[in-house]
């Protein structure tokens, strides 16, 4: 795993729903949303976490990605695409305001 070169010393971990990276601008209680479904798995949010903060954020089963496409891409429906795009805005307000 390439993580282990840079961090060779964490685990990947569940990122708990209680975590501020749910809770930015848009709330997600359960966590990640699920975008495109492929085999019946929930969405999850792994992390890796140096000195109490999370430095790494890996979601797996979500497909953020297929809601930021555009639609003809992917056809998916307008209201996942929010969650989508929520969720990013959230990831990305927590990298640049937490330290």
């Amino acid at each position: 795993m390439e993580l282990k070169k840079v961090f060779p010393e964490l685990e990947l971990i569940e990122v708990p729903y209680t975590h501020p990276l749910y809770h930015q601008k848009f709330n997600f209680p359960t966590g990640l949303p699920k975008i495109h479904e492929h085999d019946g798995k929930p969405a999850q949010g792994f992390g890796l976490f140096y000195e109490g903060r999370l430095v790494v954020f890996y979601s797996y089963e979500c497909d953020l990605g297929n809601g930021w496409e555009d639609q003809r891409i992917h056809n998916v429906p307008e209201a996942k695409r929010l969650m989508a795009l929520q969720m990013g805005a959230n990831i990305l307000s927590y990298c640049l305001t937490t330290y």
